[in-house]
Protein backbone atom coordinates (compact mmCIF):
# COMPACT_ATOMS: atom_id res chain seq x y z
CA UNK A 1 0.00 0.00 0.00
CA UNK A 2 1.53 3.47 -1.16
CA UNK A 3 1.13 6.86 1.09
CA UNK A 4 -1.43 8.31 -0.82
CA UNK A 5 -3.67 5.42 -0.47
CA UNK A 6 -2.93 5.09 2.90
CA UNK A 7 -4.02 8.89 3.69
CA UNK A 8 -6.67 8.39 1.70
CA UNK A 9 -8.05 5.70 4.45
CA UNK A 10 -7.03 8.19 7.41
CA UNK A 11 -8.94 10.68 5.15
CA UNK A 12 -12.20 8.55 5.40
CA UNK A 13 -12.19 7.70 9.02
CA UNK A 14 -11.41 11.16 9.91
CA UNK A 15 -14.46 12.33 8.34
CA UNK A 16 -16.61 9.36 10.33
CA UNK A 17 -14.54 10.95 13.50
CA UNK A 18 -15.81 13.97 12.56
CA UNK A 19 -19.46 13.08 12.14
CA UNK A 20 -19.49 10.71 15.05
CA UNK A 21 -17.89 13.75 17.09
CA UNK A 22 -20.32 16.18 16.20
CA UNK A 23 -23.12 13.90 17.28
CA UNK A 24 -21.87 13.62 20.51
CA UNK A 25 -21.58 17.24 21.08
CA UNK A 26 -25.36 17.14 20.68
CA UNK A 27 -25.73 14.61 23.29
CA UNK A 28 -23.61 16.40 25.16
CA UNK A 29 -25.81 19.76 25.12
CA UNK A 30 -28.90 17.25 26.13
CA UNK A 31 -27.12 15.93 29.30
CA UNK A 32 -26.21 19.54 30.18
CA UNK A 33 -29.97 20.29 30.01
CA UNK A 34 -31.11 17.53 31.80
CA UNK A 35 -28.19 18.11 34.59
CA UNK A 36 -29.56 22.19 34.29
CA UNK A 37 -32.85 20.68 34.99
CA UNK A 38 -31.75 17.81 37.89
CA UNK A 39 -29.24 20.60 39.37
CA UNK A 40 -26.34 17.89 38.93
CA UNK A 41 -22.56 19.52 37.65
CA UNK A 42 -21.30 18.98 34.69
CA UNK A 43 -18.51 17.14 35.95
CA UNK A 44 -18.40 13.92 36.91
CA UNK A 45 -15.27 12.36 37.13
CA UNK A 46 -16.80 8.70 37.78
CA UNK A 47 -18.18 8.49 34.91
CA UNK A 48 -14.92 9.56 32.43
CA UNK A 49 -13.48 7.02 34.06
CA UNK A 50 -15.58 4.44 33.47
CA UNK A 51 -16.38 5.09 29.58
CA UNK A 52 -12.05 5.45 29.23
CA UNK A 53 -11.74 1.75 30.96
CA UNK A 54 -14.32 0.52 28.64
CA UNK A 55 -13.19 2.01 25.36
CA UNK A 56 -9.72 1.09 26.53
CA UNK A 57 -10.27 -2.28 26.77
CA UNK A 58 -10.91 -2.54 22.81
CA UNK A 59 -7.56 -0.76 22.14
CA UNK A 60 -4.23 -2.86 21.46
CA UNK A 61 -1.49 -1.93 24.43
CA UNK A 62 0.37 0.03 22.48
CA UNK A 63 -2.41 2.95 21.37
CA UNK A 64 -4.07 2.55 25.56
CA UNK A 65 -2.30 5.83 26.35
CA UNK A 66 -2.46 7.72 22.92
CA UNK A 67 -6.27 6.93 23.34
CA UNK A 68 -6.60 8.00 27.15
CA UNK A 69 -5.17 11.65 25.81
CA UNK A 70 -7.91 11.60 22.71
CA UNK A 71 -10.98 10.74 24.84
CA UNK A 72 -9.36 13.10 28.22
CA UNK A 73 -9.49 16.02 25.64
CA UNK A 74 -12.49 14.76 24.31
CA UNK A 75 -14.43 14.82 27.67
CA UNK A 76 -12.61 18.22 28.33
CA UNK A 77 -14.03 20.13 25.31
CA UNK A 78 -17.57 18.54 25.76
CA UNK A 79 -17.73 19.44 29.33
CA UNK A 80 -16.66 23.36 27.91
CA UNK A 81 -19.44 22.98 25.25
CA UNK A 82 -21.55 22.57 28.38
CA UNK A 83 -20.37 25.27 30.38
CA UNK A 84 -20.63 27.79 27.86
CA UNK A 85 -24.66 26.96 27.66
CA UNK A 86 -25.47 26.71 31.03
CA UNK A 87 -25.24 29.65 33.40
CA UNK A 88 -22.82 29.11 35.93
CA UNK A 89 -23.69 30.75 39.30
CA UNK A 90 -20.58 32.66 41.33
CA UNK A 91 -20.63 35.28 43.46
CA UNK A 92 -17.27 36.81 41.45
CA UNK A 93 -19.77 36.48 38.27
CA UNK A 94 -22.30 38.22 40.24
CA UNK A 95 -19.45 41.16 40.65
CA UNK A 96 -18.68 41.26 37.05
CA UNK A 97 -21.77 41.54 35.80
CA UNK A 98 -22.72 43.97 38.23
CA UNK A 99 -19.64 46.21 37.50
CA UNK A 100 -20.35 45.53 33.57
CA UNK A 101 -24.44 46.55 33.96
CA UNK A 102 -23.14 49.94 35.66
CA UNK A 103 -21.56 50.94 32.94
CA UNK A 104 -18.54 50.59 30.97
CA UNK A 105 -16.67 53.98 30.27
CA UNK A 106 -13.19 55.21 29.17
CA UNK A 107 -10.46 54.88 30.96
CA UNK A 108 -10.17 58.34 32.98
CA UNK A 109 -8.22 60.94 31.44
CA UNK A 110 -7.51 62.99 34.71
CA UNK A 111 -6.92 61.10 38.19
CA UNK A 112 -5.50 61.34 41.74
CA UNK A 113 -2.24 58.30 41.19
CA UNK A 114 -0.51 57.35 44.02
CA UNK A 115 2.86 55.81 43.81
CA UNK A 116 5.83 54.04 45.61
CA UNK A 117 8.78 56.50 45.79
CA UNK A 118 9.63 59.89 44.18
CA UNK A 119 9.83 61.83 41.10
CA UNK A 120 11.95 60.05 38.81
CA UNK A 121 11.23 56.90 40.05
CA UNK A 122 10.29 54.00 37.23
CA UNK A 123 6.96 54.10 39.38
CA UNK A 124 6.10 57.63 38.76
CA UNK A 125 7.48 57.47 34.78
CA UNK A 126 4.47 54.45 34.57
CA UNK A 127 1.81 56.58 36.46
CA UNK A 128 3.26 59.52 34.36
CA UNK A 129 2.28 57.43 31.17
CA UNK A 130 -0.88 55.49 32.08
CA UNK A 131 -2.75 59.02 32.47
CA UNK A 132 -3.23 61.80 30.31
CA UNK A 133 -3.84 63.73 33.38
CA UNK A 134 -2.49 62.71 36.42
CA UNK A 135 -1.99 64.14 39.98
CA UNK A 136 0.65 62.53 41.31
CA UNK A 137 1.55 61.58 44.82
CA UNK A 138 4.65 59.68 46.45
CA UNK A 139 4.57 57.12 49.02
CA UNK A 140 7.38 55.52 50.33
CA UNK A 141 6.20 51.94 50.75
CA UNK A 142 3.82 49.82 48.25
CA UNK A 143 2.06 49.25 51.56
CA UNK A 144 1.60 53.29 51.53
CA UNK A 145 0.22 53.56 48.17
CA UNK A 146 -2.41 50.78 48.92
CA UNK A 147 -3.55 52.60 51.91
CA UNK A 148 -3.74 55.65 50.38
CA UNK A 149 -6.01 54.55 48.03
CA UNK A 150 -8.27 52.66 50.47
CA UNK A 151 -8.63 55.46 52.63
CA UNK A 152 -9.62 57.83 49.48
CA UNK A 153 -6.36 59.69 48.94
CA UNK A 154 -5.79 58.26 45.59
CA UNK A 155 -8.53 56.69 43.46
CA UNK A 156 -5.63 54.83 41.75
CA UNK A 157 -2.55 53.11 42.65
CA UNK A 158 0.37 52.66 39.96
CA UNK A 159 2.70 49.46 41.28
CA UNK A 160 4.61 47.17 39.65
CA UNK A 161 4.23 43.67 38.94
CA UNK A 162 6.52 41.93 36.64
CA UNK A 163 9.70 42.73 34.95
CA UNK A 164 10.78 40.77 32.16
CA UNK A 165 14.06 39.77 33.60
CA UNK A 166 13.81 39.12 37.39
CA UNK A 167 9.44 38.05 36.88
CA UNK A 168 6.79 38.63 38.96
CA UNK A 169 7.20 41.20 41.97
CA UNK A 170 5.57 39.06 45.07
CA UNK A 171 4.90 41.37 47.34
CA UNK A 172 2.17 43.45 45.28
CA UNK A 173 0.55 39.99 44.46
CA UNK A 174 0.15 39.49 48.17
CA UNK A 175 -1.01 43.17 48.91
CA UNK A 176 -3.27 42.53 46.20
CA UNK A 177 -5.07 39.57 48.11
CA UNK A 178 -4.89 41.24 51.62
CA UNK A 179 -6.22 44.46 50.48
CA UNK A 180 -8.71 43.15 47.89
CA UNK A 181 -8.00 45.47 45.02
CA UNK A 182 -8.23 44.91 41.51
CA UNK A 183 -6.31 45.74 38.32
CA UNK A 184 -7.70 48.78 36.14
CA UNK A 185 -5.19 48.86 33.60
CA UNK A 186 -1.42 48.14 33.00
CA UNK A 187 1.19 49.12 30.80
CA UNK A 188 4.53 47.62 29.94
CA UNK A 189 7.66 50.19 30.81
CA UNK A 190 10.95 49.85 29.05
CA UNK A 191 13.46 50.39 31.70
CA UNK A 192 17.16 51.47 30.76
CA UNK A 193 19.30 51.26 33.63
CA UNK A 194 21.88 53.74 34.14
CA UNK A 195 24.72 54.21 36.58
CA UNK A 196 24.89 57.74 37.78
CA UNK A 197 27.33 59.54 39.96
CA UNK A 198 28.14 63.14 41.55
CA UNK A 199 30.20 65.15 38.86
CA UNK A 200 33.74 64.30 38.87
CA UNK A 201 33.40 60.69 40.16
CA UNK A 202 35.06 57.72 37.95
CA UNK A 203 34.07 54.41 37.89
CA UNK A 204 37.49 53.21 39.71
CA UNK A 205 36.45 55.63 42.38
CA UNK A 206 33.06 53.67 43.57
CA UNK A 207 33.17 51.57 46.20
CA UNK A 208 29.26 51.39 47.05
CA UNK A 209 26.29 51.21 44.58
CA UNK A 210 23.02 51.74 45.74
CA UNK A 211 19.50 50.97 44.41
CA UNK A 212 16.18 49.26 44.87
CA UNK A 213 16.29 45.49 44.91
CA UNK A 214 15.06 45.00 41.66
CA UNK A 215 17.28 47.39 39.74
CA UNK A 216 20.49 45.24 41.35
CA UNK A 217 18.98 42.17 40.31
CA UNK A 218 18.15 43.60 36.93
CA UNK A 219 22.40 44.38 36.38
CA UNK A 220 23.70 42.10 38.29
CA UNK A 221 26.24 41.15 35.46
CA UNK A 222 27.20 45.08 35.29
CA UNK A 223 27.98 44.69 39.19
CA UNK A 224 30.15 41.93 39.37
CA UNK A 225 32.10 43.72 36.62
CA UNK A 226 32.78 46.46 39.58
CA UNK A 227 34.61 44.17 41.43
CA UNK A 228 33.73 44.06 45.50
CA UNK A 229 31.90 47.16 45.38
CA UNK A 230 29.22 47.09 48.95
CA UNK A 231 25.75 47.01 47.34
CA UNK A 232 23.37 48.70 49.40
CA UNK A 233 19.37 48.51 49.23
CA UNK A 234 17.12 51.00 49.66
CA UNK A 235 13.14 51.58 49.11
CA UNK A 236 13.13 53.07 45.22
CA UNK A 237 15.43 53.88 42.30
CA UNK A 238 14.69 57.66 42.61
CA UNK A 239 15.35 57.44 46.16
CA UNK A 240 18.61 56.41 45.49
CA UNK A 241 19.38 59.15 43.03
CA UNK A 242 18.40 61.85 45.58
CA UNK A 243 20.38 59.97 48.41
CA UNK A 244 23.60 59.83 45.93
CA UNK A 245 22.64 64.16 45.76
CA UNK A 246 22.56 64.52 48.91
CA UNK A 247 25.71 63.36 50.17
CA UNK A 248 28.95 64.51 50.57
CA UNK A 249 30.76 61.47 49.44
CA UNK A 250 32.32 61.44 45.79
CA UNK A 251 32.88 56.66 46.70
CA UNK A 252 29.06 56.17 46.11
CA UNK A 253 26.79 55.49 42.93
CA UNK A 254 23.39 54.92 42.43
CA UNK A 255 21.12 52.47 39.14
CA UNK A 256 18.49 54.62 38.71
CA UNK A 257 17.05 55.99 35.67
CA UNK A 258 18.44 58.83 32.85
CA UNK A 259 15.03 61.21 34.29
CA UNK A 260 16.96 61.15 38.00
CA UNK A 261 20.05 62.78 36.51
CA UNK A 262 18.52 65.76 35.35
CA UNK A 263 16.16 65.84 38.52
CA UNK A 264 18.89 65.64 40.89
CA UNK A 265 22.05 66.53 39.41
CA UNK A 266 24.04 64.07 39.02
CA UNK A 267 25.86 62.73 36.25
CA UNK A 268 25.33 59.21 33.98
CA UNK A 269 28.60 57.55 33.84
CA UNK A 270 27.70 54.65 32.87
CA UNK A 271 24.03 53.58 30.32
CA UNK A 272 21.92 50.70 29.58
CA UNK A 273 23.84 48.69 31.95
CA UNK A 274 20.67 46.21 32.46
CA UNK A 275 21.88 42.31 31.97
CA UNK A 276 19.10 42.21 29.02
CA UNK A 277 18.56 44.70 26.32
CA UNK A 278 15.13 44.23 26.24
CA UNK A 279 14.09 45.05 29.57
CA UNK A 280 10.80 46.01 30.56
CA UNK A 281 8.84 46.17 33.32
CA UNK A 282 4.81 45.82 33.74
CA UNK A 283 3.13 48.18 35.86
CA UNK A 284 -0.33 48.34 37.07
CA UNK A 285 -2.95 50.69 38.15
CA UNK A 286 -4.93 49.39 40.91
CA UNK A 287 -8.66 50.54 42.17
CA UNK A 288 -10.65 49.35 45.62
CA UNK A 289 -13.70 48.79 42.76
CA UNK A 290 -13.73 46.30 40.46
CA UNK A 291 -14.44 48.60 37.22
CA UNK A 292 -14.33 47.41 33.55
CA UNK A 293 -13.38 50.04 31.39
CA UNK A 294 -13.60 50.35 27.70
CA UNK A 295 -10.38 48.77 26.16
CA UNK A 296 -10.49 46.03 27.88
CA UNK A 297 -9.30 42.82 26.66
CA UNK A 298 -6.85 41.22 29.22
CA UNK A 299 -8.01 38.85 32.94
CA UNK A 300 -5.99 38.06 35.90
CA UNK A 301 -7.27 35.35 38.14
CA UNK A 302 -5.43 33.33 40.36
CA UNK A 303 -6.23 29.84 41.97
CA UNK A 304 -5.43 26.81 44.39
CA UNK A 305 -5.44 23.80 42.30
CA UNK A 306 -6.64 20.21 43.51
CA UNK A 307 -3.33 18.51 44.68
CA UNK A 308 -3.94 15.68 42.47
CA UNK A 309 -2.89 14.65 38.90
CA UNK A 310 -4.19 16.38 36.18
CA UNK A 311 -5.84 19.04 37.39
CA UNK A 312 -3.89 21.98 35.78
CA UNK A 313 -4.04 19.76 32.67
CA UNK A 314 -7.24 19.81 32.94
CA UNK A 315 -7.70 23.76 33.80
CA UNK A 316 -5.42 24.43 30.79
CA UNK A 317 -7.68 22.42 28.43
CA UNK A 318 -10.68 24.63 29.27
CA UNK A 319 -8.87 27.71 28.15
CA UNK A 320 -8.13 25.71 25.01
CA UNK A 321 -11.30 25.07 24.34
CA UNK A 322 -12.75 28.36 24.32
CA UNK A 323 -9.96 29.61 22.09
CA UNK A 324 -8.48 31.68 24.84
CA UNK A 325 -4.26 32.75 24.77
CA UNK A 326 -3.09 32.54 27.93
CA UNK A 327 -0.23 35.24 28.30
CA UNK A 328 1.09 33.96 31.68
CA UNK A 329 1.22 30.63 33.92
CA UNK A 330 3.26 30.92 36.77
CA UNK A 331 3.29 28.82 40.12
CA UNK A 332 4.10 29.77 43.20
CA UNK A 333 4.27 27.49 46.93
CA UNK A 334 1.52 27.61 49.17
CA UNK A 335 2.55 28.75 52.81
CA UNK A 336 2.19 25.78 55.56
CA UNK A 337 1.02 23.13 52.74
CA UNK A 338 3.89 21.23 51.37
CA UNK A 339 4.51 20.35 47.75
CA UNK A 340 0.95 22.37 47.22
CA UNK A 341 1.13 25.56 44.86
CA UNK A 342 -1.50 28.35 43.64
CA UNK A 343 -1.12 29.33 39.72
CA UNK A 344 -1.33 32.96 38.67
CA UNK A 345 -3.00 33.38 35.09
CA UNK A 346 -3.01 36.09 32.45
CA UNK A 347 -5.11 35.67 29.17
CA UNK A 348 -6.75 37.72 26.46
CA UNK A 349 -10.51 37.78 27.05
CA UNK A 350 -13.58 39.82 26.93
CA UNK A 351 -15.07 39.75 30.57
CA UNK A 352 -18.43 40.86 29.05
CA UNK A 353 -18.43 37.31 27.16
CA UNK A 354 -21.03 34.57 28.81
CA UNK A 355 -18.78 32.05 27.93
CA UNK A 356 -15.49 33.64 29.56
CA UNK A 357 -18.29 34.48 32.68
CA UNK A 358 -19.19 31.02 33.01
CA UNK A 359 -15.29 30.07 32.72
CA UNK A 360 -13.97 32.16 35.75
CA UNK A 361 -17.04 31.01 37.52
CA UNK A 362 -16.25 27.25 37.31
CA UNK A 363 -12.59 27.97 38.19
CA UNK A 364 -13.87 29.96 40.82
CA UNK A 365 -16.40 27.18 42.37
CA UNK A 366 -13.95 24.31 42.52
CA UNK A 367 -10.69 26.20 43.53
CA UNK A 368 -10.09 26.08 47.27
CA UNK A 369 -8.82 29.26 46.92
CA UNK A 370 -9.69 32.00 44.18
CA UNK A 371 -8.58 35.58 43.57
CA UNK A 372 -10.14 37.77 40.78
CA UNK A 373 -7.50 40.01 40.06
CA UNK A 374 -9.07 42.31 37.32
CA UNK A 375 -10.38 42.44 33.59
CA UNK A 376 -8.36 45.36 32.02
CA UNK A 377 -6.69 46.94 28.92
CA UNK A 378 -2.48 46.57 28.70
CA UNK A 379 -1.15 49.63 27.04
Amino acid sequence: MDLQEVRNRIDVIDDEIAKLYANRMELALDVAKAKAQSGAPVENLERERQILSRVASAMPDEVKLYGKQVFGTMFETSKAYQYSVLNINSQIKDDIRASIESGVKPFPVQASVGCQGIEGAYSYIAADKMFEIPSISCFRTWEGVFSAVEHGMCEFGVLPIENSTVGSVIGVYDLMKKHKFYIARSFKLRVKHCLLTKNGVELKDIKEVVSHEQALAQCSEFLKQLGGVKITKCDNTGVAAQMIADRERYDVACIASRDCASLYGLKVLQSDINDSNSNYTRFIAINKQLKVYEGANRISIAANLAHEAGSLNRLLNKFSALGLNLTKIESRPIADSPFEFKFYFDFEADVRDSAVQNLIAEIANKAEDFEFLGAYEEL
